[in-house]
């Protein structure tokens, strides 16, 4: 090699690792920056390309406009009603969440809520269906993963009927997390063919946005008056994957349905992504104020780019450190930053009875074992872990704190969906709802083994190797 050119490559090599230091730290947690400073420090050509690509978390302006006006629209029609009624019987500090979750998602709690809890796949589509059939006006669907297939192909069935009959039917789906799904051309035929009007979230463009910027939500609302939200996908329990049919892998879920004012606040969630999608605005859909069904208050908490708080960190935090006996977490991709963990390992500290239900085997690689390099840290803080039996994948995402709040949604406990993902969270409180959210934690304890210490560092040199550096691109936010 000629003298000059190791000379313009030394130089290269560090002007970009020079650069790196002054850009990279850029509004990013402590641990997100170190993470892509070392890339970029090991391999600086490749780190650097790697960074422009996926390193840019800019949902882009005309996105940020559109969430900020829907998030006015709320605040304006919420003026006058108060964050939580007055006479709220439960502890203090859901006050106190309830108005953080207000400051940074716009939407107040609201009383007069009915939730069923469905934790069996199929039952859960059978009931969407059913409601699907009763509607007059219109329906709102909203899903990260959707297909029309024998499970759910009822459901679509149903919402071809509701266009028969004069129903506007509007679908929603996320583009990188349907288009891999098999029989996608086909699915989109059948759609234009029944007359539903679709729509994929946030198509692939690369050179406009970071690519795994995705939508993560799941809403089905029905005439404003009914709505589900949950952890569950549109499609079969094992995704028509060969490879997860063979093994006998089925995903494990949990949906609620939803009756009373929470519905407007889901709706309203379906309409600004609608909105940002198709830059139509649906206002006559808004307007829609179902009655009082219930006595359960609940709280919608959306969260995603759009947003620049992570609300969903600062609600999920809050709640954690806010126990005061008992915490229940379930996630199947279980990555905290320092702040969850922290709140996590100290209620256990200080006397806190803290459980974690997670997948006994993982369907990803890399976050499987990212997840699995923070196993010993929990344990020897006391938390209990509970493996649930493989093949099935446990991908119910809530947690309960105390008898007081059961939280469930699309959003994971890790970063991805604190900073990557749109994702929908729901706060419902009083012990009539952890009651009932209990008894699906109770089943999950029932048949999953319970994780050891001693056992899981009896582990094998190479899964702890693997954990370790999965867990350093974990943070590559």
């Amino acid at each position: 090699m000629a003298p000059w050119i190791a000379a313009a490559a030394y130089l290269l090599d560090l002007v970009l690792k020079i650069v790196a230091l002054g850009v990279v730290p850029k509004n990013r947690r402590p641990s997100s920056g170190m993470a892509w400073l070392l890339l970029i420090l090991v391999l600086p050509v490749v780190g650097w390309v790697i960074f422009l690509v996926l390193g840019r978390t800019k949902i882009g302006r005309r996105r940020n406009e559109q969430q900020a006006e829907v998030n006015e629209l709320v605040a304006e029609r919420t003026a006058d009603v108060p964050t939580m009624e007055e006479d709220f019987p439960g502890p203090a500090y859901v006050r106190s969440v309830a108005t953080l979750n207000r400051n940074l998602g716009a939407q107040p709690a609201m009383p007069g809520n009915r939730v069923d809890l469905f934790s069996v796949y199929r039952e859960s589509i059978a009931a969407m269906t059913a409601e699907i059939d009763k509607a007059t006006n219109w329906v709102h669907v909203e899903f990260y993963i959707t297909a029309w297939d024998d499970v759910t192909g009822p459901f679509y069935e149903a919402l071809a009927r509701a266009v028969e009959r004069g129903v506007t039917v509007r679908l929603l789906f996320d583009h990188l997390g349907s288009k891999g799904i098999p029989g996608y051309k086909e699915f989109t035929a059948k759609l234009d063919a029944s007359g539903i009007e679709w729509h994929p979230m946030l198509p692939v463009a690369p050179f406009k946005r970071r690519i795994d910027l995705r939508n993560h939500r799941k809403i089905l609302v029905i005439d404003g008056m009914v709505a589900f939200a949950g952890s569950q996908n549109l499609i079969e329990p094992g995704y028509n994957k060969p490879a997860n049919h063979k093994l006998g892998r089925e995903w494990v879920e949990l949906v609620a349905r939803i009756e009373g004012p929470t519905v407007s606040a889901l709706n309203l969630l379906f309409c600004t992504d609608w909105y940002s999608e198709t830059e139509v605005k649906l206002v006559d859909e808004l307007v829609t104020a179902p009655v009082p069904a219930g006595e359960i208050e609940g709280q919608v908490i959306p969260s995603g780019p759009g947003f620049s708080t992570e609300n969903n960190l600062r609600a999920f935090t809050t709640l954690l450190y806010s126990a005061q006996s008992r915490l229940s977490i379930t996630s199947p991709y279980f990555v905290p930053d320092e702040s969850l963990l922290y709140a996590i390992t100290t209620a256990a500290q200080r006397g806190v009875d803290v459980e974690l239900f997670v997948s006994e085997a993982g369907d990803q690689f890399m976050v499987y074992h990212a997840q699995c390099s923070y196993y010993e840290a929990l344990l020897r803080a006391g938390v209990r872990i509970y493996m649930y039996p493989a093949p099935a994948i446990l991908h119910t995402k809530c947690f309960s704190v105390d008898d007081d709040v059961a939280v469930l949604g699309s959003s994971n406990m890790d970063m991805r969906s604190f900073g990557l993902n749109y994702e929908v969270s729901v706060m419902l409180l009083g012990p009539e709802v952890v009651t009932e959210m209990r008894k699906v934690e109770d089943h999950y304890r029932a048949i999953s083994r319970e994780l050891l210490l001693e056992d899981w560092l009896a582990r094998p040199r190479k899964a702890s190797y693997w954990d370790n550096v999965m867990r350093l691109t974990a943070a590559l936010q």
